[in-house]
């Protein structure tokens, strides 16, 4: 576990040092998340050659998230097939976790498919790429989403607009879920609890702080935490009148599963979230402020 104090450096953008053992651990695991590339990447063309839906892209997924320290443990079944995932978002392990566990292919950032090697692994496990800010898109964005599920895929949206700190949830931002009205034939929707238990916190990829610092952070740490999928009931999103309601009905599945883990009231999340339009409340705003100066 990490100080507080570094967590609070961390959220405020600054690059939070590495003890040496601590450096060896992240170069050790680098080099195994090289070892699974080198592995099932030609293995994945190879399938390819032959038969559409190469199972490569999961295996690598759920072994790189075990090689980055998460335990993964499934709790309830998840759908296979014509399923639209929505789910909390705490870190960049979830889109690990989850594929390792499911298969699923994910709406990403349109930005995550320029950046050099994720763009390409964004890529092979089918990802949607959208742009938040394209209001003029937004009815294309969606026809790639509908083909996807007419694909038979099973897709995830983390309707938050951001990472969290797994002790809150955020409002849905509901405009990809528009995609449902009306839902594809077959399709159901299942809510999924991304649960970290008690390293949420320090997992939690929050505030100003860089991708690649979490990452340092994650995988340097000592020994193996568990990631708790919570795949919960299933539901037709025929019996919701539009794509609000469908997102309500799945956020309070989540919160009420998020309840019952935490065993406490959820906490106001303490950073803006522009995609969203959350403004922190100014209580936690000024707590956090004093905190920091």
């Amino acid at each position: 576990m990490i100080s507080q104090e570094l967590r609070d450096a961390a959220e405020a953008g600054e690059t939070t040092p590495l003890s040496a053992i601590g450096w060896v651990r992240f170069i050790l695991r680098v080099l195994a998340l090289i070892v699974l590339l080198i592995v099932f990447v030609p293995l994945h063309y190879f399938y390819r050659i032959f038969k559409y839906g190469s199972p490569f892209p999961m295996l690598f997924l759920r072994y790189a998230a075990r090689v980055s320290g998460a335990k993964v443990r499934k709790i309830g079944t998840p759908l296979r097939r014509d399923v639209f995932f929505i789910a909390n978002h705490v870190s960049w392990l979830d889109i690990l976790s989850l594929a390792g566990a499911s298969g699923t292919a994910f709406v990403a950032k349109a930005e995550l498919a320029e950046v050099p090697i994720i763009g390409w692994l964004c890529s092979l496990n089918r990802t949607v790429h959208v742009k938040r800010e394209n209001r003029a898109g937004v009815a294309e964005q969606i026809n790639a989403l509908r083909e996807a599920l007419e694909d038979n895929w099973s897709v995830t949206v983390f309707p938050e607009g951001t990472t969290t700190d797994g002790q809150s949830l955020l409002p849905f931002k509901t405009s990809m879920l528009s995609v449902l009205e009306p839902p594809p034939k077959e399709v159901l929707v299942q809510p999924v609890l991304i649960d970290y238990g008690p390293v949420a916190e320090e997992i939690g990829w929050v505030g100003n702080e860089s991708g690649i610092n979490n990452a340092k952070r994650i995988m340097s740490r000592k020994g193996t935490f568990e990631i708790k999928l919570h795949f919960l009931e299933p539901f037709s999103p025929e019996e919701f009148r539009g794509r609000k309601a469908i997102g309500a009905r799945a956020r309070a599945a989540i919160e009420a599963t998020l309840l019952s883990q935490l065993g406490k009231p959820l906490r106001e999340f303490k950073h803006d979230v522009v995609p969203i339009r959350y403004a922190a409340p100014k209580d936690v705003r000024d707590e956090e402020n004093n905190k920091n100066s």
